[in-house]
């Protein structure tokens, strides 16, 4: 069943947003479908010929089907976009839906939220969407904790104190000295989400995994791992970023709790670096890896680690050395918003 479809204009040129009656040369379009049987979303962008019967046509090499693009690789459903005319933008709303038992939303009286509201533009390459938070979500942030320059070891973590690891936004970027040493790529890894399960954050690789342990407990009894991990690919490196929610060994009964996963078209080969900013929400995680061309959201429920009780940490499980930049900041709520 075909739910919530959107259709808007992207420009070709820049992150400008454009109203939905732009159309033109130097404007694409975007088709986007919920899809209730996988519960996911799935976009292709091409052209759109309002003078021949509104006829739209998929872009060369774009997939219209469900081995498509999708905005988010994980708990995002039901999304919508609109204009924004006084900054223009194009900004999209998403739910992410409770991953709890029917029980137990019945319990606390409401199931499902929105995520954070996403800016959205067409990435220069013209290949896909590039989403970011939108800039008002800045205003929440408190206090602030900075490390520079943080080597990362195989097997070691460090935890990213003086903030509120339950309700916090965290900016990374990891930087790759060596890629001689990411592991081979199998063609037959088409499926992001199975690889996930099969190379999990535990799961030694040359090159990561390496990332962040949200919600974690003090001794790492349970934790939400997002993480990279790098593989070599017949022509470039392959970038697999990661959720995975059923990780921790405590587990509370009855979750849906998926590795969520997407590939993110990046060239390390370029720059030997890649970001990751998560926004971290009590029971959400929403993540942004480089730049914002593969975003994954998760539900979490902690048994311990909630509230003070909450840890973050950055971490390597790869045999290469890591280095990590970190900023992070504690999130007010929203009621308490800077006007």
């Amino acid at each position: 069943m075909f739910e919530c479809a959107d259709f808007f204009p992207v420009s070709l040129s820049g992150d400008t947003g454009l109203d939905n009656s732009a159309f033109g040369p130097n404007v694409k379009h975007v088709l986007k479908v919920s899809l209730d049987l996988t519960r996911y979303e799935y976009y292709n962008i091409g052209s759109y010929f309002p003078e021949a019967r509104d006829k739209y046509v998929v872009g060369k090499g774009f997939v219209d089907g469900w081995n498509g693009l999708r905005f988010d690789y994980g708990n995002f459903y039901a999304s919508k976009t609109f204009f924004d005319p006084s900054k223009n933008r194009r900004i999209l709303w998403g739910w992410t839906n409770e991953s709890d038992t029917a029980k137990d939303d019945v319990q606390k009286g409401w199931a499902g939220l929105q995520a954070i509201p996403r800016k959205v533009w067409l990435d220069p390459s013209g290949k896909q969407l590039l989403q970011w938070p939108i800039e008002e979500i800045e205003t929440l942030r408190g206090q602030n904790v900075q490390l520079s320059n943080q080597e990362l070891k195989s097997g070691e973590h460090i935890e990213v104190k003086g903030i509120t690891a339950a309700q916090a936004d965290v900016d990374i970027t990891f930087s790759i000295p060596n890629l001689d040493k990411a592991e081979p790529f199998d063609p037959s890894w088409t499926n992001a989400q199975d690889l996930c399960g099969l190379k999990g954050s535990t799961v030694q690789g040359g090159v990561g995994s390496f990332g962040l342990l949200t919600l974690a407990s003090e001794k790492l009894e349970e934790y939400t791992p997002v993480f990279f991990r790098v593989f070599t690919g017949l022509y470039k490196h392959v970038v697999l970023l990661c959720s995975d929610s059923g990780s921790s060994s405590l587990r509370k009964e009855g979750l849906y709790k998926p590795s969520f996963a997407g590939f993110v078209d990046v060239d390390l080969d370029d720059t030997y670096k890649i970001s990751l900013r998560t926004l971290i929400d009590y029971s959400v995680v929403e993540s942004f890896g480089a730049g914002g061309k593969t975003c994954i959201t998760s539900r979490v429920y902690p048994l311990v680690a909630v509230f003070d009780d909450a840890h973050l940490f950055v971490f390597n499980n790869g045999t290469e050395t890591i280095t990590a930049d970190v900023e992070a900041w504690s999130m007010a709520k929203p009621d308490q918003m800077n006007n």
